[in-house]
């Protein structure tokens, strides 16, 4: 028995159809994989810091290369544009105090505008120069000995709007940020009582947890690839089921 076997057409045309079908399988395969590798970061930010670090999640950003055209060695990059924020998660960093300084200066909700911290000192109500500035504060320690809560003396101003809500004034210099917590008046009544509120925690340093595997996000979005590469080709090339 002879076999025969024959190309039908133009070979350099079918390898050449096959090399460009690679190429979309390739650019898509990588692109959409890039894709969800920055969707699970940014996920992981969200669900490891709250709703309020949507900031910090939508720093990741990602970019595919080469910029336009097809290839079959195309690169995709996940970065972020806070790095060294994520890298303090992800290792667990120790944090400290700079220039020699003895204590960090940690704002509490009471000290945030808006509700929320912002970058740096837009997102406080009190800086700590204007602590000291409005010669009213002083600091109640920690039953550990750890640090102090540094406090703002507290008087109650005018009820105002329709539901007649009472305005804290800490030092006469800000009003307590209280009005995004449950149980409003609650809050203000129990500071009242007090007759201080505490704007910042002193501590000589803070040991963040462990909350954020950039790495492992990394390399499942590796074992994922191959598989995606050829599932793409094979649709690209009309031999897909």
């Amino acid at each position: 028995m002879r076999l025969g076997a024959s190309i039908v057409g133009d070979l350099r045309k079918v390898l050449a159809d096959e090399i460009r079908a690679g190429e979309r399988a390739a650019m898509t395969a990588i692109r959409a994989e890039t894709e969800q590798v920055k969707v699970e970061l940014r996920r992981q930010v969200t669900t490891a810091l709250s709703g309020n670090a949507r900031g910090i999640a939508n720093a990741w950003r990602s970019m595919i290369f080469p910029r336009s055209g097809q290839s079959l060695r195309p690169a995709g990059l996940v970065f972020t544009k806070v790095p060294s924020v994520i890298d303090a998660f992800e290792r667990g960093a120790l944090i400290r105090a700079k220039g020699g300084g003895k204590f960090l200066a940690i704002p509490t909700g009471f000290n945030a505008a808006r509700g929320r911290r912002g970058r740096g000192e837009k997102g406080m109500r009190v800086t700590p120069a204007q602590m000291v500035a409005s010669g009213q504060a002083f600091l109640r320690p920690f039953k550990s000995g750890r640090g102090f809560v540094w406090c703002l003396p507290l008087r109650q101003g005018e009820q105002t709007g329709r539901r007649r809500r009472t305005r804290l004034v800490a030092g006469g210099v800000t009003e307590v940020g209280t009005a995004n917590r449950k149980g409003r008046e609650a809050w203000a009544r129990g500071l009242l009582e007090q007759g201080m509120v505490p704007m910042f925690l002193l501590l000589p340093q803070v040991k963040l947890a462990k909350r954020l595997d950039v790495r492992g996000a990394a390399e499942r979005g590796l074992r994922r690839l191959p598989g995606r590469f050829v599932a793409a080709w094979e649709r690209e090339s009309g031999r897909a089921a």
